[in-house]
């Protein structure tokens, strides 16, 4: 059982503390239906990068920003909060942390990031990193660098957890270990974090002479 000390943990959003998979999948298919683009295609790269950049992918012909700011627009209205529900295990994880020792760092906005945490049922940490607050997105480094910048904290002494490759690659170049969760990906996809777990619920935290022991 491999066991991590950290002052603070990084925490990626869709597919770690909360499942929104039906949502995402909603907006993404109208988005791609409008715009004759393989859906299929779409899905398969989503994950973990922000929304200007699976556009830039897909459909280089259009205006990343102007087709970006559309699709955010759409998932910020209440529908996208249906089918959003809690992973297993987070609402005990996140109650075991202090409050200053932890955020959330996700590759969508912070307006339906937060909306999807409170749908959840889960707190929205005092640091929240969208891709509105970021000019590069996972995989570079700059969102996980930004979440410890604004806690306070040396990213050395930070944890991320995350679901997808390449957050796994944007906690690693900005020097943090990662755990990696096989939740979106199975573990053989995730072979590049520093330890993975199936849910959760398998990582345990005590807070021990003011570090933070994590235990997966």
């Amino acid at each position: 059982m491999p066991t991590f000390f950290c002052s603070a943990m990084l925490f990626d959003l869709d597919g770690v503390l909360v499942d929104s998979t039906v949502a995402v999948a909603r907006w993404w298919r109208v988005w791609a239906d409008e715009n004759k683009v393989d859906f299929e295609k779409v899905l398969k790269i989503i994950h973990g990068r922000r929304t200007v950049e699976v556009v830039r992918l897909m459909a280089p012909h259009l205006d990343p920003e102007a087709e970006a700011k559309r699709i955010e627009q759409r998932a910020s209205g209440n529908d996208d909060r249906d089918g959003v529900v809690v992973m297993p295990g987070a609402v005990e994880l996140l109650k075991s942390l202090p409050d200053d020792r932890w955020a959330v760092v996700t590759s969508g906005t912070r307006r339906p990031a937060a909306a999807r945490l409170q749908s959840a049922g889960l707190p929205v940490p005092r640091v929240l990193v969208g891709a509105d607050d970021v000019s590069s997105g996972k995989p570079a480094p700059e969102p996980y660098l930004k979440g410890a910048q604004l806690l306070g904290m040396n990213p050395v002494e930070c944890l991320v957890i995350e679901d997808a490759p390449v957050g796994i690659q944007s906690g690693h170049a900005g020097r943090m270990k990662v755990i990696g969760i096989a939740s979106t990906y199975p573990a053989a996809e995730l072979s590049d974090a520093d330890a993975v777990a199936q849910e959760l619920r398998q990582i345990r935290v005590r807070v021990q002479d003011g570090k933070l022991q994590v235990d997966v």
